[in-house]
C-alpha cells in the first residue's frame, strides 16, 4: 500500500503567517477600539439629551427656576439627616433612571483615591463618587444659602459679585443665549490635559498631586447641555471658551476681575 507523504509548514511559512495575522492586529485593534469609543459617546450624547429634557421638564413644574446648584459632594454627613444632595437628585423625577447621568466613559480620575468622602471610598467613576458623570454650572443654576454645597462644603462664594453666600435664583426665562449657553457638561473633556493646558492654569485638572483631577475619558470631545434643553458634542477648546457660563451673556473665556476668578476667566468662576 502506498502512502501519500505530507509535508508539514516549515519555520519561515509559519513566521510568515503570524507577521501577517500581526499586521492585521495592528491594524484592526485600533478601529474597533474607535468604533468601541464611538458607541459610548453615541449613549453619553443620548443620556445628555435625556438629562436637558429633565431640566426642562423640571423648570415647567417650578415656576422657570433653575435647580438648585450642588457639585462633587461625597459626604452626606453635611446633611441632617445625612443624605446625598445633588443636583442630578433634584431631576430624578423627571428623568426617572439616575443612570442616564453615567457617561459610559468615565473612568474616574487620580483625585478619588484623595476624595476621603464615603462615597468617593473605593469608587472608579465620578458617577459613583458623586451621583453624576455630568458638571452642572455654578452660575446657571439656583444657589440657596445653607443648601447649596460644592466639595462637601456650604462655603460658596457668589458667583455674580454680589452678596457672599446669598440666595440667588436663576430663571432658565432670563437667560440671554439660551441655545449658546453651557448649562450641563460632561466632567472630563481630553482638552483639559498636559497637551492643551501643560501648567493647570487654563481649565485646572491636570494639575501637581493630590489635587490632579485629570484622566482621559475619551479621545473625542465630550457632551455638553444647552440652557434651551438642547446637546451636543463639542470637540474643541475653542468651541468651548466661546459658550456663555452666565444668564447675562458671559463666555466662558471672557476676562473676570472677580478675585475667585484664579484663570481671569469666567471659566474659572462660573464652571
Amino acid at each position: 500500500m502506498n502512502f501519500t507523504s505530507r509535508k508539514g509548514f516549515t519555520l519561515i511559512e509559519l513566521l510568515v503567517v503570524i507577521s501577517i495575522i500581526a499586521a492585521l492586529a495592528a491594524i484592526l485593534f485600533p478601529v474597533f477600539a474607535h468604533a468601541k469609543e464611538a458607541a459610548k459617546r453615541t449613549v453619553e450624547l443620548s443620556n445628555a439629551k435625556q438629562i436637558g429634557l429633565a431640566v426642562m421638564m423640571y423648570n415647567n413644574d417650578n415656576d422657570d427656576t433653575m435647580p438648585i446648584f450642588y457639585a462633587y459632594n461625597s459626604d452626606p454627613s453635611i446633611y441632617t439627616p445625612a443624605a446625598h444632595h445633588g443636583t442630578e437628585v433634584l431631576l430624578l423625577s423627571y428623568s426617572k433612571n439616575k443612570d442616564i447621568f453615567r457617561s459610559p466613559l468615565d473612568v474616574g480620575s487620580p483625585f478619588l483615591s484623595e476624595d476621603t468622602g464615603s462615597m468617593a471610598r473605593g469608587a472608579t467613576n465620578y458617577w459613583q463618587a458623586y451621583g453624576t458623570s455630568f458638571r452642572f454650572g455654578h452660575c446657571m443654576f439656583t444657589t440657596v444659602k445653607d443648601e447649596s454645597s460644592q466639595n462637601n462644603s456650604f462655603q460658596l462664594y457668589d458667583p455674580f459679585q454680589k452678596v457672599n453666600d446669598a440666595t440667588e435664583v436663576v430663571n432658565q426665562s432670563a437667560v440671554q443665549y439660551p441655545a449658546e449657553s453651557r448649562v450641563i457638561r460632561i466632567e472630563m473633556f481630553p482638552f483639559f490635559g498636559p497637551t492643551v493646558d501643560p501648567d493647570c492654569s487654563r481649565y485646572g485638572y491636570d494639575c501637581p498631586a493630590p489635587n490632579n483631577y485629570f484622566q482621559l475619558w475619551g479621545s473625542v470631545g465630550g457632551s455638553v447641555i444647552f440652557d434651551d434643553g438642547h446637546a451636543k458634542s463639542v470637540v474643541g477648546c475653542g468651541i468651548f471658551d466661546q459658550e456663555y457660563v452666565t444668564p447675562d451673556g458671559h463666555r466662558s473665556n471672557d476676562t473676570s476681575s472677580d478675585p475667585n476668578a484664579w484663570t481671569g476667566t469666567w471659566y474659572s468662576i462660573c464652571d
